[in-house]
């Protein structure tokens, strides 16, 4: 009964954990409609000060809860930025055009994230020196379009293989649980610091970041 009690104190701890506020003023989510529903003035007073929204992913696939969220976030406080959920079985330059197509340039976004992971329904795996080529062709165009320098998400997987914070000049946004990132070469401005927190205003566990100083 005494383990029973303190493993759901624990995983009752983790859904509820959120990094140090004084540490970290500012803190926020992403989201996806597999997010669910949410009731974005009541995630704002529960410190959501910024929420990325995915977009796209990869040259074809369009997010159908972007457009409400993205009207929704200003209008209730929030900064917002698009996300592009890079795929390895997609051309780059198609990718990039999908995008632009998709997500109107505005002049308050956040940098525009670009997520790396890798995918259970793709199995390419490009060599790295092409790989990195087709990234920056990818940034070009979508940076031209939005006009502010990209913010790069990679979990740890995908960074031990392609190492791309030693190739891309861009600032990182890392992913590890309650602990900051150490593997990225360039450091942090981003980290996602949980995919478990219970937050209210939102229908299901957030995935929850905070900004470097």
């Amino acid at each position: 009964m005494a383990v029973l009690m303190l493993t759901g104190a624990g995983w009752w701890y983790a859904r509820h954990w959120q990094p140090s506020p004084d540490e970290y003023p500012v803190q926020g989510v992403d989201v996806d409609a597999g997010s669910g529903a949410i009731h974005w003035g009541t995630a704002r007073g529960q410190g959501v000060d910024f929420a990325y929204v995915l977009a796209t992913a990869g040259d074809t696939v369009r997010d159908p809860g972007f457009e409400s969220h993205w009207a929704a976030l200003p209008a209730n406080g929030i900064r917002r930025g698009a996300m592009h959920r890079y795929s390895l079985c997609s051309p780059a330059v198609a990718q990039a055009d999908h995008f632009n197509a998709s997500v109107p340039r505005t002049l308050d976004a956040l940098p525009v994230a670009v997520d790396f992971a890798f995918a259970p329904d793709c199995a390419a795996r490009p060599r790295r020196d092409a790989l990195i080529a087709d990234i920056r062709a990818f940034l070009e165009r979508v940076e031209r379009h939005m006009g502010k320098p990209a913010l790069i998400r990679v979990t740890g997987e995908f960074e031990d293989e392609y190492r791309l914070s030693t190739a891309i000049d861009r600032t990182f946004w890392g992913r590890r649980r309650f602990l900051p990132p150490s593997d990225l070469a360039r450091g942090w401005r981003m980290w996602q610091a949980s995919d478990l927190r219970i937050v209210d205003g939102f229908e299901r566990p957030v995935n929850w970041n905070v900004a470097a100083q």
